[in-house]
């Protein structure tokens, strides 16, 4: 929407005027990158590990940004010309300035967070409620800080609703999301094992994710998936509002066993034996992400779309936009990767390698060292390696240097194939030497692990 500089006063109050100022005028965008600024953008310098934004004031002026908030400490980097507010916090600005926008809008907000699955969920609920109207919604790995206010800032007088995905790394910086967005509608959906280096332990992640209901519409609901006790726990030190808890169960499984604490699902969608058709509200609906995490995904979409009122029979043949490194399914015609190369934890991952097994054809996995999980790092990615033996693949290579290698390598070696290298790149040699036609490769490690990089040779080599 156009921010004025009626609105920042609003905000901040009077601006350092050092130009002419018009206070009708309004704002093309909220700018923190001069690198991609546009002409009659507002700039906000923010500060970071490895740069300061007030560094660029003067070229922000020359590229024509009208205004600028800057920090009170950076005063003296002012530009004759420029109109300025001086605030103590740039970053808290960023929030401050998107929570008013939020409000100004007045359009329902939702909100997902949980230790995997957030992005998936994100955009599962985007393509559910697309009849809806046009929907602001998160874009790539903007759930930070700095990535929400973002996403509000970019919302238009004519969006039907903001869908925003809410990461962290810590206590306290969901509160802080949850300030800028005042969600509607939140989603949890996990409680996992992400982090808990920084965070030293589940119950801190339960925590911290519900977080997200400090500022929400007391009249609003969350939406959760059922038989989580951290996640009941800490949602109820946090919410006393609306609770939807969401299942998924076997078709053929006629008796429903869901109870625990007196608490039952308030859904529940059943899944077909092959996984690929779950029944929710008495409609079939092809899922539209393989797996059956996804389809506990796809619940917790469902129940939002009720929310909306969205006809579950409009959503039969969903269709999903994922972005790259998720959820992807790459056929090189004579082998299929799956490319999960974004990133990893041992959730998900685990997630994936059942997802692998059940698929046709010969098994392999180039899997990495997850980052962030402290002291139970070395458990944790044992746990894997048992898992992948326990499913019997047919190949497994780990991409590590540091001491989790050793551990994966002394369960995995039971495998037919197995091998521990250095870099992604140099996983590709016992690929070559084991691969034949007909084969699945799945590809999934931490973002610093780049498996990219060998999806590259991957596609090179074979398409």
């Amino acid at each position: 929407m156009d921010i004025t500089f009626g609105d920042l006063i609003s905000v901040f109050g009077q601006p350092l005027c050092t130009g002419r100022v018009n206070f009708n005028d309004s704002f093309s965008s909220v700018c923190t990158d001069t690198r991609k600024l546009e002409e009659g953008c507002l700039f906000v310098p923010l500060i970071g590990s490895k740069f300061n934004g007030h560094d660029f004031l003067k070229e922000a002026y020359k590229k024509g940004a009208k205004a600028a908030i800057i920090s009170e400490k950076h005063i003296d980097k002012t530009v004759e010309g420029f109109v300025l507010w001086v605030v103590r916090d740039t970053l808290e600005a960023y929030q401050q300035l998107a929570s008013y926008v939020r409000g100004k809008l007045s359009i329902p907000v939702v909100a997902v967070t949980g230790s995997v699955g957030k992005t998936t969920t994100r955009q599962l609920i985007r393509a559910a409620l697309q009849s809806l109207g046009s929907i602001a919604s998160t874009y790539n790995n903007n759930n930070n800080d700095v990535g929400v206010a973002l996403t509000l800032l970019d919302g238009k007088l004519n969006d039907a609703l903001y869908v925003v995905e809410m990461g962290m790394r810590g206590l306290g910086e969901i509160e802080r999301l949850s300030f800028c967005a005042r969600p509607d509608i939140a989603v949890i959906t996990n409680i996992g094992t992400s982090h808990i280096g920084l965070l030293g332990s589940r119950s801190n992640i339960a925590k911290a994710k519900c977080e997200i209901t400090t500022y929400m519409n007391p009249n609003g609901v969350v939406i959760i998936p059922f038989g989580e006790p951290l996640l009941e726990t800490a949602l109820k030190d946090k919410w006393n509002g609306r609770t939807i808890r969401v299942a998924v169960e076997d078709r053929e499984n006629t008796n429903n066993c869901f109870k625990s604490n007196h608490l039952c699902p308030d859904y529940i969608g059943h899944l077909s034996l092959d996984e690929k058709i779950i029944c929710f509200d008495g409609v079939n609906l092809n899922l539209p992400l393989e797996g059956r995490h996804n389809a506990q995904n796809f619940m917790l979409t469902l129940a939002v779309a009720k929310e909306f009122d969205v006809s579950i029979n409009t959503l039969r043949d969903l269709k999903v936009e994922m972005p790259e490194g998720r959820n992807r399914v790459v056929d090189l015609g004579s082998i299929i990767v799956m490319d999960e190369t974004y990133n990893s934890s041992p959730e998900s991952l685990k997630a994936s390698l059942k997802l692998l097994a059940s698929k046709p054809g010969r098994h392999f996995a180039v899997i990495g060292s997850m980052m962030e999980l402290g002291d139970q790092s070395l458990h944790l990615h044992n746990e894997v390696a048992d898992l992948a033996v326990e499913l019997g693949l047919d190949g497994l290579v780990m991409v590590s240097q540091g001491e989790e290698a050793n551990v994966v390598e002394s369960v995995a070696k039971q495998l037919s194939n197995f091998a521990v290298v250095p870099t992604a790149e140099k996983a590709m040699s016992p690929l070559l030497s084991w691969l034949k036609p007909g084969d699945v490769v799945l590809l999934k490690a931490s973002r610093s692990i780049r498996l990219e990089k060998l999806l590259k040779l991957l596609v090179e080599r074979f398409s």
